[in-house]
C-alpha cells in the first residue's frame, strides 16, 4: 500500500467524506490539503473549498491552466510542488465542477473527498468519476 492510500484518519479532525464515513488521506506525496495535512479538511479560512480529492490527468491540468488555475508549475514558497498526471490533489470544489461541465473532470477518490464538497458538487457527478477501489476487489471477479 503506498502512502497515498494509507488508512490514517488520526489527523482528519473528525471530518467526514461524501460517503458519510471518516475522511481518508488524499495524498501525502505530494502533501495536499488546504492545511497541508494530506486530507481535504476544510474550515472557514478555506474560501476555495479545497474538498475534492482528484487524481489529476493531463487534460484536467491543461484545463485548469487555461482558466487561470495553474496546478503544474511548482511554487515552493507556498509548499506547492507542481502536479503531474496521476498525482492526487485536494482541488477546489468549484474548479472541479467547472472541469466536469467542460467535459474534463479528473477522477475522484470518494473516500478522501470531504462531504463539504457536496455544497457545490452533486454526488451524482462525483460518483460518475469515482476512482475508488472497492474494499472487496472480488466484485471484479468474473466467476470462473
Amino acid at each position: 500500500m503506498d502512502e497515498n492510500t494509507d488508512q490514517n484518519t488520526d489527523q482528519n479532525t473528525g471530518q467526514s467524506n461524501v460517503l458519510g464515513e471518516p475522511l481518508e488521506v488524499c495524498s501525502l506525496e505530494p502533501l495536499t490539503g488546504f492545511y497541508r495535512d494530506g486530507f481535504t479538511n476544510t474550515g472557514p479560512e478555506d474560501i476555495g473549498s479545497h474538498t475534492v480529492c482528484a487524481v489529476v490527468t493531463a487534460e484536467f491540468l491543461e484545463h485548469q491552466k487555461s482558466i487561470g488555475n495553474d496546478l503544474s508549475t511548482p511554487h515552493p514558497q507556498f509548499g506547492f510542488p507542481g502536479l503531474k498526471p496521476g498525482d492526487r490533489w485536494g482541488v477546489c470544489a468549484g474548479r472541479w465542477l467547472q472541469a466536469f461541465h467542460d467535459g474534463v473532470a479528473a477522477p475522484v477518490v470518494l473516500k478522501a473527498t470531504n462531504e463539504a464538497a457536496l455544497f457545490a458538487v452533486p454526488i451524482e457527478a462525483l460518483n460518475e468519476h469515482a476512482a475508488d477501489v472497492p474494499d472487496d476487489p472480488s466484485v471484479f471477479a468474473d466467476g470462473d
